[in-house]
């Protein structure tokens, strides 16, 4: 020992750790053991907070049934409140991908709240008899009740800001669709002319279409709450006082202002992992849908000269090494990616929710990698895809009308009037000659007059159309 370290031993032996360390010989083993992703806990915050919630019901639900010393568990509580303000989050270093169902981490957190509550005692870090990471800080609990009930907490509180920034893009699509509800373009269906719309009713549906998923997210938050916290290492219950489960959940809800439940079925709870499985696919069903909305971005920007070339985006940089004046459509690219990552990261959460065994799902390290992971990318590609790209788009008004009035998909407007066989006939001519259907249809055939070709043909009935014979 020097005087830069302290001695600290577990059962499998003796290690130096680094005297300043709140963390002891547990995290320092998994420091050893684990270069993985090299994302440390540290960088989730929120879950490093969670667990501190976890520590703090656990201690005081233990004080109140008479467990642990009050004054002890006082300091374990104000240590935890220490935790909780981020203020030891560097002592957070465990790779968020490791063996051991999550132990690491929970050692993590039982070493540091033990040490700073050691402090708090005036007592030096590592001087265990007063307070211990396993006997103390862990008191009534197991790594597999403590890790997942914080990772529930920690997801519903991301899960909030992830639905605020949905919700902000959602709305910003809304307001494009009032601005653009008097520009008439044409709809496609498989890349094809079809029939006339209002861009502002095309913007609005990209509105909607993200609204249903906020549903989604409520739904998902509901399932998460649900905890098994008292269950400690297989659902029994053992080496937890009667109530305590109970007691603990209670504590928890005031710690944390979320509506948690106790599950029903403390063993089914603890090797369950059914609510990872639906939360990621609400994250891969939003991604596919924001992926299918920038592809449409992209398409409706094309060209600008050479494509369809509806809506500008904004400009952000210069697209090309060697084409001046390209600059092409980041944003919706940078999206795309994303949510590739997030379909990609839904099936590992599948594989390791079919992975678990008999009474322990021993992958939730990795779940909780791809789950954090995938909200923190979604909440970016929200902000970005928003702030850079929607609230800037603006219409090629002109352009987009003009590609109405020589599309041939107008046509079908005609249906109820000519009927289907003859508007076909002058579909073909006008695809073979290049007419225009009204040179067609009035001009040159003579089949209907000026004014009722006024009557079908205006705005209002192009974008919302009534039934006109």
């Amino acid at each position: 020992m020097t005087a830069a370290s302290r001695i600290e031993h577990d059962f499998l032996g003796e290690r130096a750790i680094p005297a300043e360390a709140y963390y002891g010989i547990q995290t320092l083993r998994a420091l050893e053991n684990f270069h993985i992703t090299g994302i440390p806990l540290k960088a989730e915050p929120l879950f490093v907070q969670a667990l501190a919630f976890v520590k703090k019901g656990a201690a005081l639900a233990n004080r109140d049934l008479g467990v642990l010393d009050p004054k002890l568990a006082g300091y374990i509580a104000q240590a935890c409140d220490r935790v909780m303000t981020g203020e030891l989050d560097d002592q957070f270093l465990t790779d968020m991908i490791q063996g051991g169902a999550g132990t690491s981490v929970n050692m993590n957190a039982n070493e540091v709240i033990a040490n700073v509550a050691l402090e708090l005692m005036g007592k030096q870090k590592g001087q265990y008899e007063f307070c211990h990471p396993n006997n103390h800080v862990n008191c009534s609990q197991s790594t597999n009740d403590a890790y997942p009930t914080a990772f529930r907490i920690a997801l519903n509180n991301k899960l909030q800001s992830y639905r605020d920034a949905l919700a902000l893009l959602a709305d910003a699509f809304a307001a494009k669709g009032e601005e653009f509800r008097n520009v008439l373009k044409m709809g496609r269906t498989q890349l094809q002319d079809a029939v006339p719309m209002s861009m502002g009713d095309e913007f609005k549906a990209f509105a909607t279409n993200l609204r249903e998923e906020l549903l989604r997210i409520d739904d998902s938050r509901r399932l998460i709450s649900e905890i098994n916290m008292g269950a400690t290492a297989i659902g029994t219950r053992v080496n937890a006082p009667e109530g305590y489960a109970e007691l603990v959940t209670e504590h928890l809800r005031d710690i944390t202002g979320l509506e948690l439940v106790l599950a029903g079925d403390l063993i089914e709870a603890t090797y369950d992992t059914g609510a990872y499985v639906q939360l990621s696919g609400v994250l891969k069903r939003t991604a596919v849908k924001l992926s299918k909305i920038c592809n449409d971005l992209r398409l409706l920007s094309s060209g600008p000269r050479t494509g369809i070339n509806e809506i500008n985006l904004p400009p952000l940089q210069p697209g090309s090494s060697i084409m001046p004046g390209k600059v092409n459509p980041v944003i919706p690219e940078v999206v795309n990616q994303t949510a590739f990552y997030v379909i990609g990261a839904d099936l590992t959460v599948t594989m390791a929710a079919e992975a678990g065994q008999l009474q322990l799902n021993v992958m939730e390290p990795v779940i909780s990698f791809a789950l954090f992971t995938s909200i923190s990318y979604m909440t970016n590609a929200c902000h970005t895809l928003r702030e850079k790209c929607v609230v800037g788009i603006t219409a090629n008004a002109r352009h987009a009308e003009d590609l109405v009035r020589n599309s041939v998909g107008i046509v079908t407007q005609l249906n109820p009037v000519l009927g289907y066989e003859t508007s076909a006939e002058i579909a073909r001519e006008a695809l073979k000659t290049g007419k225009s259907v009204y040179q067609i249809a009035v001009v040159e055939r003579q089949l209907l007059s000026q004014a009722k070709w006024d009557e079908i043909f205006t705005f209002e009935n192009l974008i919302r159309p009534h039934f006109i014979q």
